[in-house]
């Protein structure tokens, strides 16, 4: 019998390493439903349809289970992960407090160089059609540069830690049509109220910034499992 590929062959890349490519065809054949929650994830059949061997997709698996699109199960081997509406709940909860601090203290204590920064990054995106890597590499970007504003290491390495647990949260959103644009006028919105030193708007604005995120992803979710 024939096993349907879902997964297309890997393109070698001159720049970026095998796992690397191996990861993030897999990281958005998740996000896009191809693998879909509580599949589970044979190295083998993955590494036939992507014409790569086991190693890089054992790697690519590692890395997804850190950035919580897996999970490994004892003795039974690694599956895509799960998200119910209460784990979402719970960690733009937290995401939205801790991120509108950051954006008000970021508005307080901001340098003219962090402003500058903020502002290339944007402008760039805003000049580009940027592919969902490189509008996640902006944003990325973007929210580390926020945190470092705010001068408060605890928060920062807080927030930092709760990074890993959104990655697949931010990519199915900004997968979302149109989200990335909107994204990128939120962040503007942000920078300006942070660069004329307005705590209080900045709060609001990031706060809004993180509630449009939960919406979208939570809109993403309710279509695909409309039970």
């Amino acid at each position: 019998m024939t096993v349907e590929r879902r997964l297309v062959p890997v393109k070698l890349d001159s720049y970026k390493p095998l796992r690397e490519i191996v990861f993030e065809s897999m990281r958005e054949a998740i996000i896009g439903g191809v693998l879909k929650p509580g599949e589970r994830l044979m190295e083998m059949q993955l590494a036939d349809e992507m014409g790569v061997s086991r190693t890089p997709v054992r790697e690519a698996i590692r890395k997804l289970e850190l950035e919580g699109f897996v999970v490994m199960v004892p003795r039974k081997g690694a599956y895509v992960a799960g998200v119910s509406l209460k784990d979402v709940a719970d960690v733009f909860e937290i995401r939205t407090a801790l991120e509108s601090l950051a954006a008000g203290l970021a508005a307080e204590r901001v340098t003219e160089e962090e402003i500058e920064q903020m502002e290339r990054l944007v402008h760039w995106a805003e000049e580009k059609e940027p592919t969902l890597e490189q509008i996640l590499e902006m944003d990325t970007s973007f929210h580390a540069l926020v945190y470092k504003a705010s001068r408060n290491p605890w928060l920062t390495q807080i927030l930092e830690n709760l990074w890993e647990q959104i990655q697949r949260f931010r990519s199915t959103s900004l997968a979302v049509p149109g989200r990335g644009k909107e994204a990128i006028l939120e962040h503007r919105g942000i920078i300006e109220a942070i660069a004329l030193h307005r705590p209080e708007e900045a709060q609001e604005l990031a706060a809004a910034h993180i509630a449009a995120a939960e919406t979208v992803f939570l809109q993403h979710l309710i279509e695909d499992d409309p039970s």
